[in-house]
């Protein structure tokens, strides 16, 4: 499927091509370092975990996906001194959240799918108490694993605390766990509604994973609002884009099952505004990501990039 959002033939520069080209590269170079960091982590033993329990984990983590909110940690981080290497405990925390959440959004008692990033879903094959379990864990391990790691890294522990303590509010009920509630309430109908699920299910762990880099490397208070900003805005086209191509898109495109949202009548920007207005509206927040990062100290050009790459995407 082409982009809905794809400039016509003829608008696209030569120094369009490149600057997408440089973001392209940088983008897999760091998706590359995050999955092997992934494959080294899940590679590691313990013998008090439950091969079961261990086996479930390392397959959702191992399952690809596009690693936005670790690609985005490690680039907040790097924006403010702190290599990669530094920084991952703390991007895989993101993903550890990011993977246990997109296990229990796949249960039956909640979006009930088969189908994730093009295979089972983690309860197909592991049964749902073992996917349950799994999801916990990962969440748990999301602060048990950078409260161990970063120490050894030589980040400061105020800083440590700073950032892990945003991440526990990007999770909780004013966060993800909230935002997954407002998307299963049938009884909410308003123009709010979407934006609120937008806000609490996507964007706030988005938002939280380019400011917690950027507290590792000690970022002020103004530019930590200046990325949050970022992610608010990027997170809600994200979310979105999401709602169009669950629309426009076929099972073989998404990796997972398409038309879901309507068939469980959920409050979509699809569904209240309709698809011109929804379309307008996620390059209007594009254009407010992409605004936010004016103030920003040093190279910006990846979180652009970012954002108009993930408005153009097909799923």
């Amino acid at each position: 499927m082409k982009s809905l959002f794809r400039k016509r033939e003829g608008e696209v520069s030569p120094s369009d091509m490149s600057t997408f080209g440089n973001f392209a590269r940088q983008f897999a170079e760091i998706r590359a370092f995050i999955d092997r960091g992934i494959e080294a982590f899940c590679g590691e033993s313990s013998p008090l975990v439950p091969p079961r329990l261990r086996d479930s984990m390392a397959y959702s983590l191992l399952a690809g996906g596009k690693r936005l909110r670790p690609a985005l940690c490690l680039k907040g981080a790097e924006l403010f001194g702190i290599e990669g290497e530094r920084a991952f405990p703390l991007a895989l925390s993101f993903e550890m959240i990011h993977t246990a959440s997109l296990i229990h959004d796949d249960l039956p008692a909640m979006d009930d799918d088969v189908l994730r990033r093009g295979k089972a879903t983690n309860h197909v094959l592991f049964g749902e108490a073992t996917a349950i379990l799994a999801g916990d864990a990962l969440m748990a391990l999301a602060f048990e694993y950078p409260l161990r790691e970063l120490p050894e890294k030589g980040i400061a522990p105020e800083r440590i605390c700073s950032a892990l303590s945003l991440l526990a509010s990007a999770l909780g009920p004013s966060g993800i766990c909230g935002g997954q509630v407002l998307d299963m309430d049938g009884e909410l109908l308003s123009e709010e509604t979407p934006w609120r699920i937008a806000r609490q299910k996507t964007a706030v762990l988005l938002s939280a994973a380019v400011t917690t880099g950027a507290i590792l490397g000690g970022a002020d208070e103004g530019a930590q609002a200046s990325l949050r900003a970022y992610g608010n805005h990027l997170g809600t086209a994200f979310q979105i884009v999401d709602d169009i191509l669950d629309v426009t898109s076929t099972a073989e495109e998404l990796g997972k099952t398409p038309g879901k949202d309507a068939a469980q009548k959920k409050k979509t920007f699809v569904a209240v505004y309709g698809m011109e207005k929804a379309l307008s509206l996620a390059s209007e927040q594009t254009a407010l990501a992409v605004t936010a990062l004016e103030n920003l100290p040093g190279d910006t050009a990846f979180f652009s990039g970012l954002a108009d790459y993930l408005t153009e995407r097909t799923f």
